[in-house]
């Protein structure tokens, strides 16, 4: 199976790693988890100053295959392992990770991105966490990390999306900027922080990790378990059903 995305090294030690699974960049569970293991070993290598993950396509990423999930509602288990792994890869990975969204950053999109450690966005870049409407949780403890509590709950809640000019108000992206920019704008970042010493940059990473509130793994894992707990309910196959066929939902409660 060929993987959903492809890297690069260049000389000054910037890595990669660009989302290419049209139609949306929806991930499956060997799409997740080849994605966690691959951000694993660019941490791992020596060569590696400093990590971007980008997209090609219409957006950045709208999270879980859902096909795979309303097909098999079993495989959430290894979904959510894969959602794990990727988030995780991110925010513990050594080297630091810049995320440059444009389009759509939906559900997993929104845990890398909340994951990361800089993140810049084009002028058409929107975030959203439909997953109350896919009959599935999590990616709040990502979002927190993003913006304030109360707006965490009303996306969460509404599903409605915020673009990339409130995201910057709101302080969680560095820049936005046009999409034809939004590649060199990520370089130029990684560049000043390439040049620097890499040992003092991955000490100040892990020493940053160290002092936020709370644990985001462990958060991630709390949501993790209602969002298994959603599966088990049938409003949640309906969502998952009516997504694919196209439909509205209806629910008996």
């Amino acid at each position: 199976m060929s993987k959903p995305f492809y890297t690069s090294i260049s000389d000054d030690g910037i890595a990669e790693l660009v989302f290419n699974h049209p139609p949306v960049n929806a991930f499956n569970s060997d799409g997740w988890l080849s994605i966690a293991a691959e951000l694993i070993q660019l941490g791992d290598n020596d060569a590696v100053k400093v990590i971007i993950i980008a997209a090609e396509g219409k957006g950045f990423c709208a999270g879980v295959d859902i096909k795979e999930l309303a097909a098999n509602p079993a495989m959430i288990t290894r979904v959510n392992k894969g959602n794990y792994d990727t988030f995780k890869a991110i925010h513990r990975n050594p080297k630091p990770v810049i995320v440059a969204v444009h389009g759509f950053v939906l559900g997993g999109g929104i845990g890398i991105s909340g994951a990361a450690d800089i993140l810049v966005a084009s002028e058409c870049a929107t975030f959203a966490v439909p997953e109350v409407d896919r009959g599935a949780m999590g990616g709040g403890a990502h979002l927190q990390r993003l913006f304030p509590v109360q707006k965490v709950r009303h996306m969460y809640f509404t599903g409605d999306a915020i673009d990339a000019q409130e995201a910057y108000r709101l302080g969680a992206v560095e820049q936005v900027v046009p999409r034809s920019e939004l590649m060199n704008a990520a370089r130029a970042i990684a560049g000043k922080i390439a040049a620097k010493s890499s040992r003092m940059v991955q000490l100040a990473k892990e020493s940053l990790n160290g002092i936020e509130d709370g644990n985001l793994e462990d958060k991630y894992r709390w949501e993790q378990g209602f969002t298994q707990e959603a599966y088990a309910d049938p409003d949640s196959q309906e969502a998952k059903d009516a997504f694919v066929q196209k439909r509205d939902a209806e629910f008996d409660r």
